[in-house]
């Protein structure tokens, strides 16, 4: 696949969103294309340069995980195949080296507005409240707990979706009952938590810890259940290499760390529009650094790795 990063897309179908990362097109009444572009955000910002092959590790990721599961998680994904999804269109044939290997072909669904966070570990914003105030989205965790300590069982906590340029907020899990009610509730929950403990299981096979990662999950037009976007993904997900983990600090993680580091050192740059350009040598460290997790969990490297097929295209 080409290294020349992609920031837009521009396809024979009608956009209509255009997220942090991901452009969705209408491909039908009953289904989207998700690309997956190399843009690249921090701190809720996007950045102005693209990080290379990118958008490829977060769709080829995310296929590997749910052809993984077989078929004991309802899923929106129908195709990531690129000669199946032009079967279905053929007039993408004239754009396919845009979307090739970072398109995903999925069922539509109404998105439930609450985003399903899993914390194994106590990392991140939920570290940094703990450490404050002894809570995590305002309700009590043990004393005594450290930085980066395992978290057993997993902890499920919700947060608000948020819009763009927005920080996704904590919310309690009875905020969440309020907002969905019990059932919803409880059956995303019990969900959420099994893909967390599958997930972790399977990456700590290849040594690699799972301290968190959220799930989104939408409903089809019959009221069906799915779970959709990406999944257990570098971007959506906080992946800790075994080797280096020691629990009482910050962990070095398999995503986008360097960029994050990096952006840390900037003078003067108060995490808001308009971000400093990235340097030629960050932008390096980041694609490798997507491309090693997805060896990592894989273990085939992302040029040897053929896209699975799903539904009635297996």
């Amino acid at each position: 696949m080409s290294e020349v990063p992609l920031l837009e897309t521009s396809l024979e179908l009608p956009l209509v969103h255009q997220g942090k990362v991901r452009d969705v097109y209408a491909f039908d009444d009953d289904h989207l294309l998700m690309v997956a572009s190399d843009r690249v955000s921090a701190f809720d910002v996007v950045m102005g340069r693209a990080i290379p092959r990118k958008g490829e590790v977060l769709t080829m990721v995310t296929a590997w995980w749910l052809n993984g599961l077989d078929g004991d998680t309802p899923h929106h994904l129908v195709a990531v195949d690129p000669d199946a999804i032009v079967r279905r269109r053929p007039e993408l044939e004239a754009s396919r080296p845009q979307w090739a290997r970072r398109a995903m072909l999925v069922r539509r669904t109404r998105p439930v507005l609450v985003e399903c966070v899993v914390r194994g570990f106590l990392s991140g914003s939920a570290w940094r409240e703990y450490r404050d105030h002894g809570t995590l989205a305002g309700e009590p965790l043990p004393a005594g707990l450290e930085e980066s300590q395992e978290l057993e069982p997993p902890i499920f906590s919700p947060a608000t979706k948020a819009q763009r340029g927005d920080h996704d907020e904590n919310i309690p899990l009875d905020r969440m009952r309020e907002l969905l009610g019990d059932p919803l509730t409880d059956e995303l929950r019990d969900r959420s938590l099994e893909l967390y403990r599958h997930g972790r299981d399977v990456a700590r096979e290849r040594d690699i810890l799972l301290a968190d990662t959220k799930f989104e999950f939408g409903h089809t037009p019959d009221g069906e259940l799915l779970l959709i976007d990406e999944v257990l993904t570098p971007d959506s997900s906080r992946f800790w290499p075994r080797e280096h983990y020691q629990v009482g600090r910050g962990q070095p993680s398999l995503d986008k760390q360097p960029l994050r580091d990096w952006l840390d050192t900037v003078p003067d740059w108060d995490k808001t529009p308009p971000p400093p350009p990235l340097t030629d040598e960050v932008v390096t460290a980041a694609s490798q650094r997507y491309q090693e997790v997805f060896q990592r969990l894989t273990e085939v490297s992302l040029d040897d790795y053929a896209a699975p097929r799903f539904g009635e295209d297996r």
